[in-house]
């Protein structure tokens, strides 16, 4: 059955179908440097990699890849933040066929033995300052090979050497040794290496990202060079401002499908300039704006957040941008009316342009038109993406303007979650109309003219700076604690992350919450807790609000933080 989209007339010069090359990322990438071969692909720090030598690294890092053993269908780990040997190695791995699981570096010990072991990997890439939450941890994994990168290894020149005798200095050297291989050596095991590579299509898994899904229950997330591809096509298409040789400021982390769909492989398919951040700062924000006058800003509403808080931005000419985009995290209505008074007053003549997606389709979806907005719409569907509001529970269509689930299908929606078949079928349903439909997890509706709203989500799930934190998975590392006997994990109202991370905890045996009993518990938490998502405060209470059921009452918890933060601002206004 087809699937009528009323939305089309809405895109105006942007097609509403694409064709999608049946090839994998690293393909579509080289060949993107055949094209622009002399265009600077990377910029790190100052220190610029060309198309043409991007190509020359990828094809070197898949020799010494192959080197080591590295076969079609391996799992390789990449723990790593914006560096240009992250960015070489992934599409390295890409183009020798093995699937590359992308990881955030900061996750606490315990989370990365769960990510290691669940993708089965046997080789992972990361830089010398995360090692030693690493190294304790191998001999629980299947990993055969660490290879570990410095921030110098992203430089060349004088910057790599002056790099070294400033930060690098603080910075202790792993040497290659045992499963161990600095960065240099493992290049060089590839020199004389002449692989075969394999033709890999579209349809082949590419990587593996993480998300909590419906449940909240840690899983990755199977996403095909298709999936990929069609994203960065997608996007390019529905941006309708991209142009070869202009700057994006690649701040959003590779291990994101935003940072990696979005400000990596779509750039990099169409000829634009990355900017590689591998550490956001406020201050070095304004020294990014000034220094490099991007074309592109693309970020999470605690970006735009920070833009408005900077000082020294009097003087500062945004008349360059050509495309802002938002996604992450719902952007409220006041934000995007700042941000967009702000931009007007430095000279942008756009707007930010709000996206919606989840991992599950690698990121954006949907975008708010160029020439079209309507508040508190997160936008039309990207060509070929479709979009439809059920009734929760069901595959039942509901008409416009009625709130129900959000779902979606088209060429970015995963294979499934790995290890997890009962949460796919439960994610990717048939519909009677034919078609494989993603159930989001969240609430919206869609008006006549196929513009999207979201509501709310039915899933528990905590967006801070843009990183999604799945309370269960903190109750349950909290929980582990021996003087621990329950606790409840909530999102808290922040002005500026949008939300905090805040745990009410009950003692075993009427245990009282000593000084000593609390950094004991925190201790234990970054072991089994990325830093990101760490408790910003924790409540010691007597019991915790229960439901009738006798289940822990997180919604009362929720209710009774958002009215001390209403007495607050009644207070302090």
């Amino acid at each position: 059955m087809t699937i009528q989209a009323p939305w089309l007339r809405f895109f105006g010069d942007v097609p509403h179908h694409l064709d999608y090359p049946d090839c994998s990322m690293s393909a579509l990438v080289l060949e993107t440097t055949k094209t622009y071969t002399s265009t600077v692909a990377l910029d790190f720090f100052g220190c610029r990699t060309t198309y043409g030598e991007l190509a020359n690294e990828i094809n070197a890092c898949a020799r010494a890849l192959s080197a080591i053993g590295i076969r079609p269908d391996d799992r390789v780990t990449v723990c790593m933040p914006n560096t240009p040997q992250a960015l070489v190695f992934f599409y390295a791995i890409n183009r020798v066929g093995a699937v590359a699981n992308m990881v955030h570096p900061l996750s606490a010990a315990e989370e990365l033995v769960f990510f290691l072991n669940s993708s089965n990997s046997v080789a992972a890439l990361t830089l010398d300052q995360f090692y030693p939450t690493l190294a304790p941890i191998t001999h629980r994994t299947k990993l055969k090979t660490l290879i570990v990168s410095g921030i110098e290894d992203g430089l060349n020149g004088y910057r790599k050497a002056a790099y070294r005798l400033s930060k690098g200095r603080k910075k202790k050297r792993v040497p290659t040794g045992g499963i161990v291989l600095r960065w240099e050596d493992f290049l060089e095991r590839g020199r004389d290496a002449k692989p075969e590579y394999p033709t890999r299509q579209g349809g082949d898994l590419a990587a593996i990202l993480y998300s909590g899904g419906t449940t909240g229950t840690m899983k990755g997330i199977l996403l095909t060079n298709r999936n990929f591809n069609a994203l960065a096509l997608q996007t390019g298409a529905a941006g309708n401002c991209i142009v070869p040789g202009h700057k994006m400021l690649a701040i959003m982390p590779i291990f994101h499908g935003f940072g990696l769909g979005v400000c990596i492989h779509t750039m990099l398919t169409h000829g634009v300039t990355g900017i590689l951040v591998p550490q956001f700062t406020v201050a070095g924000y304004l020294k990014l704006l000034k220094k490099y006058k991007p074309h592109y800003i693309a970020g999470v509403p605690t970006l735009f957040e920070a833009l408005l808080r900077i000082d020294g931005l009097e003087k500062l000419d945004m008349s360059q941008l050509e495309g802002v985009f938002c996604g992450g995290d719902t952007l409220p209505v006041a934000l995007k009316r700042k941000v967009d008074a702000f931009l007007k007053a430095h000279g942008a003549t756009v707007q930010v342009r709000e996206g919606y997606g989840l991992t599950e389709c690698v990121t954006a979806s949907c975008l708010t038109p160029h020439d079209d907005y309507r508040e508190g719409s997160i936008g039309i569907p990207f060509p070929d993406m479709y979009y439809k509001i059920v009734r929760p529970g069901t595959a039942e269509p509901l008409p416009p303007g009625e709130i129900g689930e959000i779902c979606l299908t088209g060429p970015t929606v995963m294979v499934g979650y790995a290890d997890h078949p009962s949460e796919t079928d439960q994610a990717l349903q048939r519909h009677p109309d034919g078609a494989v439909w993603l159930h989001t997890g969240d609430l919206g509706m869609m008006d006549h003219d196929g513009f999207v709203y979201f509501r709310q989500r039915i899933k528990r799930l905590i967006i801070s700076s843009g990183y999604s934190i799945y309370p269960s998975q903190l109750e349950n590392a909290i929980n582990a604690h021996e003087k621990v006997l329950t606790c409840c994990v909530i999102g808290v109202e922040d002005p500026y992350k949008m939300q905090r991370v805040k745990a009410f905890v009950v003692m075993r045996d009427s245990l009282h919450a000593t000084d000593d009993v609390k950094a004991s518990i925190l201790e234990h938490c970054r072991k089994h807790i990325a830093r990101y998502a760490m408790p910003f405060e924790i409540e010691y209470r007597a019991m915790l609000p229960k439901t009738l059921v006798g289940k822990v009452a997180y919604t009362v918890l929720e209710r009774e933080e958002a009215e001390k933060t209403a007495s607050s601002r009644q207070t302090n206004p």
